[in-house]
C-alpha cells in the first residue's frame, strides 16, 4: 500500500474498519502517508498487514469517550511524530419519527454523531497549535443542509456538528489549523444497512413510512440496501476526498459525489422559498 513520500503525512481516520472511512485510510495509504485508523472493536480486517511497512497504526476508539480521544492523538504522536489529518468519519443513521425516538437513542447518536467529533477535534488541536499546521475534516452529510422525514435526530446531530465546525474554522485559521466539512450524497456503502438503527415505530407515522420508503415496517433491509444502490463508490468518494486535502482550496463545505449538488440546492430552495416571504429580504 504505496510508498512513504516527503509529502507524507500523518491521517487519523475514525470509523476505519468499513465504508467511507476504510475508503479514507486505504487511499491515505495508497498515497503514502501515514495512518492512524481507529475501530470501535478490534476486527480491523485487512486494514492490518505488513504491506504498509509500518504506516498504519490500528487503534480500538468508541468515539463517545472523550479520554480514550485523547489517549489515541498521543498514540499517533508518539508512534509517528506528529498529526497533520484528522478525519472524524465515525457515526450511524437512525430512522425514527421525532416523536418514536427514545431518549437513549437521542442520547446515543448525539453523544457519537456530535460530541465524537468534537471530543476527537478538541484532542487534536493543542499538537496541531504547537505545530502551526493542520487540518480537521468532519464527515458530514447533504442532510445537515436540509432534513428527511423519519431522521430528523440524524439530522440533528450533523446540524450541530456543522455548527461548532464552522466556528471552529473561523477560531483556528491564524493559527495555520485548516478546517472543511464534508457534504457526501448517496455513498454505496453500508451505512443504510449495517450502521443504520431504527427506533420502535408508532402506528400513526405508518403511511408515511409507506410513502418514503414502500413499507410500514422496520427494519426494512431490502429497502435500506436499494437506497445505497448507484451511489458513489466509497473509493472515489475518498480519491476525491484525499485530492480536496492535497490542495490548498480553502472552502469551508466540500461536496462529494454525483447527487449531491441537487440534494443541496434542493434544500436551499425550501429554505429560501420561506424567507422570501418576508418583504424584507431581498435575496
Amino acid at each position: 500500500m504505496g510508498v512513504e513520500t516527503d509529502a507524507s503525512q500523518v491521517w487519523l481516520v475514525t470509523g476505519a474498519n468499513r465504508g467511507f472511512g476504510r475508503a479514507i485510510a486505504e487511499a491515505a495509504l495508497d498515497a503514502g502517508h501515514r495512518v492512524v485508523a481507529t475501530v470501535r472493536d478490534t476486527a480491523a480486517g485487512s486494514l492490518e498487514g505488513g504491506s504498509t511497512g509500518g504506516r498504519l497504526l490500528v487503534e480500538q476508539l468508541d468515539v463517545r469517550d472523550r479520554a480514550g480521544a485523547s489517549r489515541v492523538v498521543s498514540a499517533a504522536v508518539e508512534r509517528f511524530g506528529r498529526l497533520d489529518v484528522v478525519v472524524n468519519n465515525a457515526g450511524f443513521g437512525l430512522v425514527g419519527a421525532v416523536e418514536e425516538v427514545s431518549e437513549a437513542e437521542a442520547r446515543d447518536i448525539v453523544d457519537t454523531d456530535l460530541f465524537g467529533a468534537l471530543w476527537l477535534t478538541q484532542a487534536a488541536l493543542p499538537v496541531m497549535r504547537e505545530q502551526g499546521s493542520g487540518h480537521i475534516v468532519q464527515i458530514s452529510t447533504t442532510g445537515a443542509v436540509g432534513t428527511m422525514p423519519t431522521l430528523g435526530l440524524y439530522n440533528a446531530a450533523k446540524w450541530a456538528l456543522e455548527g461548532f465546525t464552522e466556528a471552529l474554522a473561523a477560531e483556528v485559521r491564524a493559527l495555520g489549523i485548516r478546517v472543511t466539512i464534508v457534504e457526501p450524497g448517496g455513498l454505496d456503502t453500508a451505512w443504510a444497512t449495517g450502521n443504520m438503527r431504527f427506533s420502535e415505530p408508532l402506528a400513526a407515522y405508518d403511511t408515511q413510512r409507506t410513502e418514503l420508503f414502500g413499507s410500514p415496517d422496520v427494519p426494512w433491509p431490502w429497502v435500506a440496501e436499494a437506497a445505497t444502490a448507484g451511489g458513489t463508490a466509497p473509493a472515489a468518494a475518498a480519491a476525491e476526498l484525499l485530492r480536496f486535502v492535497a490542495d490548498p482550496d480553502d472552502r469551508l463545505r466540500v461536496l462529494i459525489g454525483d447527487d449531491a449538488p441537487s440534494q443541496v440546492q434542493a434544500a436551499l430552495d425550501t429554505r429560501l422559498t420561506d424567507y422570501r416571504r418576508d418583504p424584507r429580504f431581498t435575496l
